[in-house]
């Protein structure tokens, strides 16, 4: 049972990094200069992202309640 949790959570870190760096990602891409269309879908994945990171860092609490960040 714990070497699931210990997968669980592990997998629920890997899942914040990942939302973390695509967030960083379209955050960059916006600052360049690309248009009023590219940047209206930059914002709509800026928007998604921000909705899989705290989705994530949630799921970890619940898996790993001890995990503070």
């Amino acid at each position: 049972m714990i070497e699931i949790h210990s997968i669980e959570a592990a997998n629920a870190r890997l899942r914040i990094r990942r939302a973390e760096r695509s967030l960083k990602r379209a955050n960059d891409l916006l600052d360049e200069e690309g248009g009023v269309a590219l940047n209206l879908a930059l914002c709509g994945r800026i928007r998604a992202a921000r909705r899989h990171l705290i989705e994530a860092r949630t799921r970890l609490m619940t898996i790993d309640p001890t995990r503070t960040s």
